[in-house]
């Protein structure tokens, strides 16, 4: 094998000449430099003593591939060297190991190992070495090149430390491409080692030349930027110098006053905060948030500072998408609604039926419930039990008499004192994303110039909307798709009809009376009296005292103000109870110690006529308290045709009068009437307790009865009441509020209850307490409601002939009534 080691263009030209060999790390030898280099391994200082002495002080010097190779072998080392003779060598002061030789390149060499395919290393490594030569080149070209260079010399000196003035003005004055190029390769940057192994590697002067120049615009390019990066670092450096100046003047002044509190450390505090939830936050509010800690570090910003840093408080204190885990045990829900809930059985069963579906569905978006109902049935406490039943946190908000857009929405922050609105302020109070949110009356909204708050609620309560609702002050989109909305009614006529289609409707009934007995008994006075503090042996109220207390003491469909009266009895006993420690006699509550304890009876509500009298009937109405017995009187007395509706009636109700009267007027050959009997009397039909505001169409039925009632002087059964919109044909149309109306009527003692056909289906519902004492009877035309109703009513269908119809109906009175 050769063990001739050649690079290209190369021609050995000379016998091979033997010389030490010592391997450079970092560093590339070129011909015609002079370098100083630092020597510390042993075989390279027995290799320059050895040229010293035996070589004529010439010595090979050659390039390692890697510098961290401490013995090179020669797969180690590139193929070409320098012949370099050895100026000086000398040992370094107080350095027992290290010495410094001053070397001069003289020509090229191709090396191979002296000893075969082995490197010796001790003492050192000899080598035989072979001249190489340059090719020739153009002179004209050389000549171009060679002044290029001496032309970008100085520029490249700025770049280039290492290159004086002495040393630019001895470059100047060569000529030679080849000679010029082998003197500026070592002063150029060490990070260009491979660059300049290559270089030193090519033989043609003009292609070396050419490299060189290359190499040197690269490096005046780098120095460039790097002097601009350089600046650019020294002026953020003197600015962040200047601020922390004026921060540590702005700290001591602010120490000087008093204040404890450090602006910039309050802003790193924001800062630390809102990288400690950055996890939780969407990516719009983090991007906001750090914007608005951007403008805290802006000085002089006054009165925006405390602005941002209220918003950037709203955004950290929000529970983005921080859930609650929520178990669905629908045995649990239940035993809670009836821990908490007498009766509702029907209200119950729908509301197991959405926990149930929430159960399957994995609660994937928040249903949205409206509890309709009249005050005190426990619309409200339903809420807070199905909050406590599925473990979600209970938020009320109530919306009564709020009349502004913003407080649903939120002010923009362009306003002073801005605040988000009431949906997302509850949700910060709540510190989770999936709360049960009870919306109370939501009927009692109000809109002005300020905007429609119902309107509004259209996007919370909008189960396609409200995963993007936008607060108007936090301008983020904020997902309220998980939490459970719960609104609350007393009725749905002040619920606007987009509102109520993006709402489950569960209407909630009033309480029976014996419902709130039950109440009364088991809840209500147990309850009052461990608040108020005494013994529960200190206090019992008898079934019949109960009972009068619901009759005559309350009139609601509730139990609060059965609450309240029993609170007023606990009161008289307290004072009872302080004045006579000593006594231990249980204080028993009747009905006739009731007037000396609450006073006298307040209502005499549902109290029937104890005879049938002439234009008087027993009507029934379902009104915000429950059903109630209403009486409607009738007077017929000399006048010219006038119509007097009175008792505080409503729109409805007032055109249900005048559709009776027209129907009367309708048939006045069949009720034995002359055609014009309406021309020389005025009819005046009251409505008692005028006080109470009454409106609604089931009234038809009753007015109607009324009016035929006093036309004819026939009396009408004082133990009949009814109930039903009545059509100008006589036909009975259905009504709603069938249960509370039955209730009012039994309550009332009457003995049949006129109701229309339709409501047949509705019966089903009817607890069969109040059923097994009313006699319900079902009709569609007023003929069928005259039939029962009044004491001498004929057969209708059989009074074909007019005349005989007024004889048989004037037979049993003479006049009319008055």
């Amino acid at each position: 094998m050769d063990k001739r080691i050649s690079a290209p263009d190369t021609e050995i030209l000379h016998e091979a000449v033997e010389l030490p060999l010592m391997s450079l790390r970092d560093a590339v030898m070129t011909p015609h430099a002079v370098i100083p280099f630092f020597v510390g391994r042993e075989a390279s200082i027995h290799a320059i003593e050895a040229a010293l002495k035996n070589y004529g002080r010439k010595i090979c010097l050659v390039s390692q591939k890697d510098a961290a190779t401490e013995k090179p072998e020669m797969k180690d080392l590139h193929s070409m060297g320098v012949v370099c003779r050895v100026v000086q060598f000398v040992k370094i002061p107080d350095s027992s190991t290290t010495y410094k030789a001053i070397l001069e390149g003289l020509y090229r060499v191709s090396w191979e190992s002296a000893d075969g395919e082995v490197l010796r290393q001790d003492p050192f490594p000899v080598v035989l070495v072979r001249t190489l030569e340059e090719p020739a080149c153009d002179s004209v070209q050389a000549e171009a090149f060679v002044n290029l260079i001496h032309e970008y010399l100085e520029e490249y000196a700025r770049a280039n430390k290492k290159l004086s003035l002495e040393i630019v003005d001895s470059l100047k004055s060569v000529s030679e491409p080849g000679k010029l190029a082998d003197m500026i390769l070592p002063m150029m940057r060490d990070s260009r080692k491979l660059n300049k192994q290559m270089i030193h590697e090519t033989l043609d002067p003009l292609k070396r030349i050419t490299l060189i120049y290359r190499l040197m615009q690269e490096e005046v390019q780098i120095s460039n930027l790097e002097q601009k990066i350089r600046a650019d670092v020294k002026e953020q450096m003197d600015r962040n110098q200047r601020e922390y100046y004026l921060s540590e003047q702005m700290k001591a002044i602010t120490k000087e006053l008093g204040r404890e509190v450090d602006p910039s450390a309050e802003v790193d505090e924001l800062e630390k905060r809102i990288q400690n939830k950055a996890k939780f936050l969407p990516s719009a509010a983090l991007d906001r948030a750090m914007q608005e800690v951007r403008k805290l570090r802006i000085p002089g910003q006054g009165s925006e500072n405390a602005i941002s840093r209220n918003y950037i408080e709203w955004i950290l204190n929000l529970p983005w998408n921080e859930l609650k885990d929520i178990d669905i045990d629908l045995a649990r829900a239940r035993s809670v609604l009836d821990r908490d809930h007498f009766g509702l059985e029907k209200t119950k069963e729908r509301i197991l039926e959405f926990l149930a579906v929430q159960k399957l569905n994995g609660g994937i978006k928040g249903p949205i419930l409206c509890l309709v109902g009249p005050p005190g049935v426990g619309k409200t406490s339903l809420a807070r039990s199905i909050a406590d039943a599925t473990g979600r946190e209970y938020v009320r908000l109530s919306l009564g008499g709020v009349h502004d857009e913003a407080e649903i929405r939120g002010h923009r922050r362009t306003y002073i004192g801005s605040m988000p609105g009431r949906i997302i302020s509850s949700l910060r109070r709540a510190q989770s994303s999936n709360p049960l949110f009870c919306l109370d009356e939501i009927d009692k909204l109000s809109a002005d110039f300020r905007g429609d708050p119902a309107s509004a609620l259209l996007e919370v309560l909008d189960p396609e909307q409200n995963a993007t609702f936008c607060d108007n002050y936090l301008d983020l989109d904020y997902d309220l798709s998980k939490v459970f909305f719960i609104t609350t009614a007393n009725t749905l006529q002040g619920i606007p009809l987009p509102l109520q289609d993006r709402m489950e409707i569960i209407e909630i009934p009033s309480y029976l009376e014996t419902e709130k007995k039950h109440i009364a008994r088991d809840f209500l006075l147990p309850k009052q009296i461990r608040e108020h503090g005494l013994d529960p042996k200190s206090l019992r109220v008898s079934d019949d005292a109960l009972t009068e207390i619901i009759r005559g003491y309350t009139l609601e469909a509730g139990v609060r103000s059965l609450e309240r009266e029993l609170a007023h009895l606990c009161r008289k006993t307290a004072i009872d109870v302080v004045e006579h420690p000593k006594k231990k006699i249980a204080h028993v509550v009747t009905p006739r110690s009731l007037e000396k304890l609450l006073g006298v009876r307040r209502y005499r509500i549902g109290e029937s006529e104890k005879k049938s009298r002439v234009g008087v009937v027993n009507g029934l109405a379902y009104t915000s308290v429950g059903g109630v017995m209403l009486q409607v009187e009738t007077a017929i007395m000399p006048g010219k045709g006038n119509v007097m509706i009175t008792g505080k009636v409503g729109d409805v109700m007032n055109e249900s009068a005048r559709a009776a009267l027209s129907y009367v007027r309708s048939r006045t050959s069949v009720f034995g009437l002359r055609q014009d009997f309406y021309d020389k009397i005025d009819i005046h039909v009251h409505f008692p307790e005028a006080a109470t505001p009454k409106d609604g169409p089931s009234a038809g039925v009753t007015i109607t009865t009324a009016l035929v009632s006093a036309l004819t002087g026939i009396p009408v059964c004082y133990d009949v009441a009814m109930t039903g919109e009545v059509t100008l044909r006589g036909n009975v149309l259905p009504i709603g509020g069938l249960r509370e109306k039955l209730l009012a009527a039994s309550r009332a003692g009457m003995k049949r209850v006129l109701i229309p056909s339709e409501n047949a289906r509705d019966l089903k519902e009817i607890p069969q307490d109040i059923l097994r004492n009313l006699d319900v009877c079902l009709m569609d035309h007023m003929d069928d409601v005259l039939k029962l109703a009044l004491e001498t009513a004929p057969d209708f269908a059989e009074c074909e002939n007019s005349d005989m119809l007024v004889k048989t109906l004037r037979s049993g009175t003479a006049s009319s009534a008055a």
